[in-house]
């Protein structure tokens, strides 16, 4: 039987095993530690992490509802086999470096000063989605639904128009070579 908790700060716990519940609501997680924890079929709605260390989570159907991340570590995480429906998330001053968001749906997502190196996009849909200084050295965008997302201050993207949706995407000039790399066009100031 799934347990729930309502409108809880859980603060400095390590829930390395197991959660006290599946279903949380409206809960603040502070300084905790999930590394390693299965969370699988859990499920967040309208909660926030700070300064949390989710790395190498198991989240096989879990849902994430209006959740947000600040200042959070999120290695190697596999968004991919979260529960699609309502998928929600926004990332504040976040590494989530070596994860997955193959075939996510996540419009209007945020990716506020985070690190997203070597981070697998191929095939998600994220139009409207902002990455403000994110750091996507290595990022795979392939077959990516990336139209209205704003570009304009990320770093280190390599997006092949040709192979991406991003009617609408805005850069700036000083990331031209990210979407013209593969012309090996010179491109000087």
């Amino acid at each position: 039987m799934t347990k729930a908790s309502f409108d809880t700060e859980f603060r400095g716990e390590h829930f390395t095993d197991e959660l006290p519940s599946g279903e949380f609501d409206n809960c603040r997680f502070v300084q905790c530690s999930f590394a390693g924890a299965d969370l699988s079929q859990c499920i967040f709605t309208d909660c926030e992490f700070s300064e949390c260390d989710l790395s190498l989570v198991k989240m096989r159907n879990t849902a994430f509802r209006n959740v947000r991340f600040d200042d959070c570590k999120l290695l190697g995480l596999h968004f991919d086999g979260c529960n699609p429906f309502l998928l929600e998330l926004y990332f504040n001053s976040c590494v989530l470096n070596l994860s997955s968001f193959y075939r996510c749906t996540l419009k209007k997502s945020l990716f506020n000063d985070c690190r997203l190196q070597e981070v697998d996009f191929t095939e998600a849909i994220l139009p409207g989605s902002t990455f403000t200084q994110a750091d996507l050295s290595g990022a795979v965008f392939e077959q990516t639904n990336l139209e209205q997302c704003d570009f304009r201050k990320a770093l280190n993207y390599r997006i092949d128009p040709e192979r991406n949706k991003i009617r609408g995407a805005r850069f700036s000039a000083d990331g031209l070579s990210g979407l013209l790399e593969k012309y090996r066009l010179r491109i000087e100031p």
